[in-house]
């Protein structure tokens, strides 16, 4: 006999964790430019950066990146 499983759905929600911060980074994507600013607690900082880059590059094109912490929690 072949022993049999049973699941069962548990409903979970995926929520921001505040006290985990919010990070700011840019990018520039310009060919052949492999700058970043770092990580930033602030998001003015890495717009700063990008600013400043483009005024001394004239590179203009960036990725930006804003990373959070997310916990998941069982819904009851």
């Amino acid at each position: 006999m072949t022993p049999r499983a049973v699941y069962r759905y548990v409903p979970h929600t995926v929520r921001h964790v505040p006290e985990g911060g919010v990070t700011y980074e840019a990018f520039c994507v310009t060919v052949g430019c492999e700058v970043e600013s770092g990580p930033h607690d602030e998001q003015e900082a890495a717009q700063d950066w990008a600013l400043q880059h483009t005024g001394g590059t004239g590179h203009d094109l960036f990725r930006r990146v804003v990373t959070d912490h997310a916990m998941v929690t069982r819904t009851e």
